[in-house]
């Protein structure tokens, strides 16, 4: 007879974490994935009584980036918490069997949850030459990732190496890097991009998935909502001093050293989707923007094909310093008058020009 998987609640009280430390952290889960306050007790039945989900975490063509974000999740608790909900079976990369014993792990893990498992992969598949550009196991790693998403209940492409290509698909492209959900398209895929994804929206999604048994809502680019809805100039902290038009011209300018926004010198904030400003990094202490240098839109598609990370991206239109509220509203209103003064002027043309038409016919 088969052995139920533990529960998450039963791994980590077995650690000696308190059921008080337990609740804490269902509060801190539902304010990060933006829920009302009544979903902590949601989260915290179903982390007391559903097994920990199967996981199943393959590696393409990447740098383990998101790896290395996934393990340093910042909260002592949350770390721990999440190595414990879930029963990761398989990651070639943390796992201490290797050869042999690694793929029979991968093999006895896909038969035994059919159908229950997610499929998490790091990296993307390079097609040309019959995949041999990426050898897993003995084998093209396309071919593992399509024999393992075959029996998989989901997919999730972690980082921007899954989610759109990154640097390996960047042109031109010689092994035909290509994402995940351009191989795998009869599967449920979650992009989840960053060069890497910041640690708690990973961690956030898996919690998530475990605790209402379903995918978070996507967008039409197939990213989760709760963390890539806004951009991340929408939340910047810099963002009024991109409104009063206070920006860096240089690298460390008396600008730069009183924070006036990045814009000017390449931040790709008011393009790019993600968490990083909310969010941020290491535990909540910084991000790029924070740390003095412009976000490079790395969650973004094709990031690397975009120019320079110093390039301005386009004349993007604030107020400007000089501008006040009343200001803006004249010249809102006089942008409403000249418009309603060029129709009455194109009406007076049409006018005289049917009257002189009128006039020839009479004649």
């Amino acid at each position: 007879m088969e052995v139920a998987t533990e529960t998450f609640y039963s791994v980590i009280r077995r650690q000696g974490i308190t059921r008080r430390s337990f609740h804490k952290f269902c509060s801190l889960t539902a304010a990060s994935l933006g829920l009302a306050p009544l979903a902590a007790s949601r989260i915290a039945t179903a982390l007391e009584t559903e097994p920990r989900m199967p996981v199943i975490w393959m590696h393409g063509l990447e740098c383990t980036c998101c790896s290395e974000s996934f393990i340093r999740s910042a909260h002592p608790l949350v770390k721990d918490a999440v190595l414990s909900m879930i029963s990761l079976d398989y990651d070639d990369t943390i796992m201490a069997a290797a050869g042999h014993q690694a793929e029979a792990i991968l093999q006895e893990t896909r038969a035994k949850y059919r159908g229950r498992y997610v499929l998490a992969v790091e990296g993307n598949a390079p097609l040309n030459e019959g995949g041999m550009f990426c050898i897993d196991g003995g084998k093209p790693f396309v071919e593992k990732l399509k024999m393992m998403a075959e029996d998989a209940m989901a997919v999730i492409a972690w980082g921007t190496c899954a989610s759109w290509g990154c640097v390996q698909a960047a042109r031109p492209n010689p092994t035909r890097a290509t994402p995940i959900d351009k191989v795998i398209t009869n599967k449920p895929i979650i992009k989840v991009p960053g060069c890497p994804p910041i640690a708690e929206v990973m961690t956030g999604i898996v919690t998530f998935i475990i605790t209402f048994g379903k995918l978070p809502e996507l967008d039409r680019q197939g990213r989760p909502k709760m963390f890539y809805s806004q951009r991340i100039h929408d939340k910047c902290y810099r963002r009024p001093h991109f409104d009063a038009g206070q920006f860096v011209e240089e690298w460390d300018d008396e600008a730069a050293r009183k924070g006036y926004c990045l814009y000017k010198i390449g931040c790709k904030g008011p393009t790019t989707y993600n968490a990083c400003s909310t969010v941020r990094w290491n535990g909540g202490i910084s991000f790029p923007i924070q740390s003095g240098h412009g976000c490079i839109g790395c969650s973004e598609d094709g990031f690397w094909d975009k120019g320079s990370f110093y390039d301005r991206l386009t004349n993007i239109k604030q107020f400007g310093i000089e501008k006040n509220a009343d200001q803006i509203g004249m010249a809102v209103a006089g942008a409403v008058g000249a418009a309603v003064g060029a129709h009455a002027a194109v009406t007076a043309v049409k006018w005289f020009a049917n009257k002189r038409e009128d006039t020839h016919q009479d004649h």
